[in-house]
């Protein structure tokens, strides 16, 4: 399955530590396997996926979009404090 990333998603990965990249990688590998794992959400975040997991002891979640044809755009990933506030202030931009 191919696995796109936006440039959110990357200038956001280039800040964390080493042990916190390795948790965001095992997640983004169960989203590989699993694209229909997270939740589906709708209203304004029509289409869009979030997958919730740990990252040293904090929940963080993941966005992503599945198009069900083998591949997965990474979107955004924050800790889940003001997450939809901020990543519906973030897409509008």
């Amino acid at each position: 399955m191919k696995v796109f990333f936006t440039n959110t998603f990357k200038r956001a990965t280039k800040k964390l530590h080493s042990n916190q990249l390795n948790a965001l990688e095992d997640a983004i590998d169960y989203i590989q396997n699993h694209p229909k794992s997270g939740e589906l959400k709708v209203g304004d975040l029509a289409g869009v996926r979030v997958y919730k997991f740990p990252m040293l002891h904090q929940l963080v979640l993941l966005a992503y979009i599945y198009d069900g044809k083998k591949a997965v755009t990474l979107l955004w990933f924050a800790p889940h404090e003001n997450f939809y506030r901020d990543f519906k202030n973030q897409i509008r931009v």
